[in-house]
């Protein structure tokens, strides 16, 4: 390394600039000197450039230099520094990039990590380069990384919080204070783990710095009372999982469908249905006339002109089935019985799907597109529900608890050869085919919970129709008003549904 002697001026000027306290260790803690509010840091994984922390007490900021190839997959690398806690905790900061270049998806973050090992369990809000934020998290030790993506800007402030397993993400935008930005998870960490901050590079031949301000880290927090709730209209891509959120909103909204178009998301909030671009924005009402009660199963016709709602506002205030021009108008009465709740369209758009009550009895409907007489499909007692053609038009495929439990079922349009598409030791509601035919995925409530209530932990699951295979989608607190009805991207490549977050109403500090 070059060195030169430091003249007696710089020397002086050195002494008399404020104090910079910088602690080198190693992840597994060798070197427990405290830097600021944390009791060490290190690089944790595999780096071929050392990083460092570095604390300046006269600012309070941490600077942070990184090097690592990712926090990613099932392993990671960055630079990290931590305070080892346990019980609930909250973390907090303003982050800066040092440096306009880098790699577009270099990270600062705030973490909480179950253990130090390159693959623990953990859960982070990520800053990247480029703007965007992501709630990151990986739910089980060497498993891979899963995250629900914001795009930017980047915002002014970020806090994160962790009650039990429960892990919600708040943002400040500019001047404003810290709302819910629409991003929880649940994940098992517990009893002692770590929480702090870290860098990562994102190209393990540099090293990044990021700048950490007005950091506040918060141990025994108060146990949090859920007073608010805050529904988030996200998408998922069915190969590599990645969610993005689109639209968040204090409030209840739910079920969307995804226009013929690939630009558009509609959704039921208030007894009506909202239109809103894929790209976010704010969401403009559909002019439905008297059906000012449209409940969650709506959706959209083949052709993309028409819209079929099931309102309660007429008569009796029962669920009936309409259809309307897509841009809105007067709704046609379809089902002369109620209730009736629409869930599926025949690839021809000549045949409705749909749920009827008929003498307490839950079975499965089919009715021309220009109304007449119902065609009952199923018999069997116990619920039938959502119904759904498959694209080629062979089947419909439902849901049913005929065996005791729900599961998928599927049986020819005119109700012939029911059979079973899944039989295990889960809940499993609605299922929705892939336009292309390929996939089918389905919302999962664990053992125990009965019919398709809100705010529960469910999993989406997506099934290959070619050899049954499924895996799991998406992890999130959901249940009634997630996937009721058809969401599918035109491309058969994501899927649009909604989470909900219960969220305490009280004030964050801002600071």
């Amino acid at each position: 390394m070059f060195r030169k002697r430091i003249s007696h001026s710089l020397a002086l000027l050195l002494f008399t600039m404020p104090v910079v306290i910088a602690v080198r260790s190693s992840a597994q803690g060798t070197n427990l000197t405290p830097v600021g509010s944390f009791d060490s840091h290190g690089d944790v994984g595999t780096v071929l450039h050392s990083g460092s922390t570095t604390y300046d007490p006269g600012t309070k900021t941490y600077t942070l230099a990184g090097s690592g190839e990712n926090m990613w997959f099932a392993t990671d690398a960055f630079q990290f520094a931590w305070k080892k806690v346990s019980g609930d905790t909250s973390i907090a900061a303003d982050i800066t990039f040092v440096g306009l270049g880098g790699n577009p998806h270099r990270k600062a973050v705030l973490i909480f990590r179950q253990t130090l090992d390159p693959d623990s369990p953990y859960v982070d809000v990520a800053l990247h380069g480029v703007g965007m934020t992501a709630l990151q998290y990986r739910d089980r030790k060497g498993e891979r990384t899963y995250d629900i993506e914001i795009d930017p800007p980047a915002p002014a402030r970020l806090h994160l919080e962790k009650h039990g397993d429960a892990f919600i993400l708040y943002l400040a935008r500019g001047e404003g204070p810290l709302e819910p930005a629409g991003a929880s998870i649940h994940v098992p960490i517990s009893g002692t783990y770590y929480v702090g901050i870290g860098v990562c590079a994102h190209d393990a031949n540099v090293v990044e710095r990021a700048v950490f301000s007005n950091v506040a880290l918060t141990t025994n927090i108060a146990p949090s009372t859920p007073t608010k709730l805050v529904s988030t209209l996200e998408t998922v891509a069915i190969d590599s999982t990645d969610r993005r959120i689109v639209y968040v909103a204090p409030g209840h909204f739910e079920a969307p469908n995804w226009a013929r178009d690939g630009k558009t998301l509609l959704f039921n909030r208030e007894g009506h249905i909202e239109r809103l671009p894929i790209a976010g924005g704010k969401p403009e009402v559909i002019e439905t006339g008297f059906a000012t009660r449209c409940n969650n199963d709506h959706g959209i016709s083949p052709d993309g002109k028409l819209l079929a709602i099931s309102d309660e506002s007429q008569g009796d205030h029962r669920s009936r089935v309409y259809i309307l021009p897509i841009e809105g108008g007067t709704p046609r009465r379809i089902t002369p019985n109620s209730p009736s709740y629409w869930h599926g369209w025949s690839p021809d758009g000549k045949t409705l799907a749909f749920v009827g009550e008929r003498n307490q009895d839950f079975d499965i409907y089919a009715i021309s597109a220009t109304g007449g007489e119902e065609s009952r499909l199923t018999t069997a007692k116990g619920l039938d529900d959502g119904p759904e053609y498959s694209p080629d038009g062979k089947y419909i495929y439902f849901n049913s608890e005929r065996t005791g439990s729900m599961q998928l079922w599927r049986m020819h349009p005119d109700g012939s050869e029911q059979e079973p598409i899944t039989s295990d030791e889960f809940n499993n509601w609605f299922p929705h085919i892939s336009p292309d035919g390929k996939w089918m995925v389905y919302l999962t409530y664990e053992q125990g919970v009965s019919g398709h209530p809100a705010n529960k932990q469910v999993m989406l699951r997506l099934m290959s129709l070619s050899d049954m295979k499924v895996t799991v989608l998406a992890k999130l607190f959901g249940g009634q008003g997630t996937i009721n009805v058809p969401s599918w991207s035109p491309d058969s490549l994501h899927l649009a549904f909604v989470s909900y977050q219960l969220v305490s109403d009280q004030t964050l500090p801002s600071k």
